[in-house]
């Protein structure tokens, strides 16, 4: 097949005319072209309000690349496979086992049953339909199960978050790719196939979670749920057992660790068993919301009609030297209480399939380093999991400061210091009860001041960023893991056959790139060993 690049069509443009420019560019008539499938797909709205889709298709048409015109946009379609590695020839012990279904363990469980080794996966929460009706009862009632909730279970912290598929992690190996599909054979629009910023939705992303399963268990995976790792079993430095429940041992030499960043106990557990591991900056801070109509005006420069919800992606650099920046930006979507522990309060946005509410969120989050978690950690923390100790906190601060319930505030009132008394020109939306509280005092002095400044600074970027009444939502305390499981070039922690993978263990940051690192950590098992017969 023929790739052409950097087709800019108006995104008025229908259906025929992707194939008329399509024609046009390899110089033949339409009906010449057999086939034709979008690769990429992008929007430039650099001169707003005329906006345009730009994109990269792939054509099998009656015509060699000899007789077509020699732009550099026209080129043989590259190959964009993904090869799962050939088996290895040492046997294994036992089963693998992997520790955890989020993105990494999901996809390193999939890579491993598609391999013919039956991998064992090990879930401390519930299923993706049992949590979601969970997630709803800690969102309508404010009652939270400390097992099962929007960090933990089936789909890990993603299926609550917006089910974003972008990265700017390099990929040579095209594994997001094979993500974007995998999602995509289990019930996922196949526009995320080659949307420049492809999105899943949380609702889709459930149904898509249970047909993974179904799979997988058919190739001989095994799945646990309510079982959660509460130690290992080292012999002469490799794991030997892992121990779930306090209680049963399940024999295992191979094990991919994937616990999601919110997984504070097992890290605690691990640093107890003597994993090598460190604290790592973060970021943490709060979400903003704005009407989604003020967003598309500032991105599109027009009304959005038939455009998806605008997005926005946002940096700042303070005079103190300090990062702020928006992350997980979500269209059309909600707020919400994403706390797993009894006492603290932590909040992250998501969009359902369609974009469609009234407001634009996302966090604001702010640089953590050592210089700010080290000293209040406490004695009694080790300096590795100083981070953790910070981000509780402020999630304790957040819950005691609207008793359990989302503390808001409006923009201006958090720059006054002022308590807020109603929302202005739009209300908030939320999943979870909010009250108004005071934000300012919740956040350390570094992160106020921070936030303002960026507020202000973006205001410039975006207008009406800092309008008076923009909603302001305490905490986003886990934007990633504060904590780095140490493993050497062929993943491999101090534990010889324990392979930390994805967000928790602090080599990703959101769905494809913990999903693609959970993939690195299973390719290396199935380098080394046999299928199990």
């Amino acid at each position: 097949m023929i790739r052409i690049s950097e087709i800019k069509l108006p995104v008025t443009h229908g259906e025929a005319d992707l194939l008329s420019e399509a024609a046009r560019r390899l110089h033949i008539k339409e009906k010449d072209i057999r086939e034709l499938h979008i690769a990429r797909r992008s929007l430039d709205a650099r001169r707003k309000p005329d906006l345009y889709y730009v994109y990269a298709v792939d054509v099998a048409a009656r015509v060699s690349l000899s007789r077509k015109s020699s732009h550099k946009y026209i080129m043989s379609t590259p190959d964009e496979r993904y090869i799962l590695p050939s088996p290895g020839t040492m046997n294994m012990k036992a089963r693998p086992v992997v520790i955890g279904s989020g993105p990494a363990g999901l996809f390193a469980a999939l890579l491993l049953a598609e391999a013919g080794m039956k991998p064992l996966i090990l879930e401390r929460g519930e299923d993706a339909v049992t949590r979601t009706r969970k997630a709803e009862i800690l969102f309508n009632d404010g009652i939270l199960d400390p097992v099962s909730n929007v960090q933990f279970g089936e789909g890990g912290a993603g299926t609550f978050s917006d089910g974003k598929l972008n990265t700017s992690v390099k990929d040579p190996g095209f594994r997001g790719k094979f993500v974007k599909e995998t999602f995509v054979r289990f019930g996922a629009s196949p526009e995320i196939l080659y949307d420049a910023k492809p999105h899943v939705g949380t609702d889709v992303l459930t149904g898509i979670l249970v047909k993974m399963r179904e799979y997988m268990t058919g190739l001989g995976a095994e799945y646990r749920f309510l079982t959660k790792v509460t130690g290992f079993h080292v012999k002469d430095g490799a794991l030997s057992a892992v121990v779930v429940n306090d209680s049963e041992i399940i024999p295992a030499d191979l094990a991919v660790l994937a616990p999601g960043h919110s997984a504070r106990d097992t890290f605690f557990m691990l640093h107890d068993l003597g994993l090598a591991m460190e604290a790592k900056p973060f970021a943490a801070g709060v979400r903003i919301e704005h009407p989604q109509t003020m967003i598309d005006l500032s991105q599109y420069g027009r009304a959005r009609e038939s455009l998806p919800p605008a997005a926005y992606k946002l940096t700042h650099q303070t005079r103190a030297g300090r990062g702020v920046y928006s992350f997980c930006m979500c269209p059309g979507g909600y707020v919400v209480n994403a706390s797993s522990e009894p006492g603290h309060l932590t909040v992250n946005g998501m969009s359902y399939s369609k974009r469609d509410s009234a407001n634009a969120n996302s966090a604001l989050i702010v640089s953590v380093g050592p210089r700010d978690y080290m000293a209040a950690k406490g004695e009694d923390v080790p300096e590795a999991l100083a981070g953790i100790a910070f981000q509780r906190k402020i999630e304790r601060a957040a819950y005691t400061a609207a008793d359990g319930r989302l503390p808001q505030i409006l923009y201006e009132d958090l720059k006054n210091g002022r308590l807020t008394r109603g929302y202005g020109d739009f209300i908030s939306c939320t999943k979870g009860k909010s009250a108004f509280a005071d934000v300012g005092a919740v956040l350390p002095v570094f992160m106020k001041e921070s936030l303002i400044e960026g507020i202000e600074a973006f205001g410039k970027k975006i207008r009406g960023f800092d309008r008076p009444d923009a909603i302001i939502t305490a905490v986003e305390a886990r934007s990633s893991s504060p904590v780095r499981i140490l493993r050497d070039e062929d993943h491999v922690s101090s534990v010889r056959g324990l392979y930390p993978a994805g967000e928790g263990a602090g080599y990703a940051g959101g769905i494809m790139s913990a999903a693609m690192d959970g993939m690195r950590c299973a390719e290396e098992i199935i380098r080394r060993y046999a299928p199990l017969e």
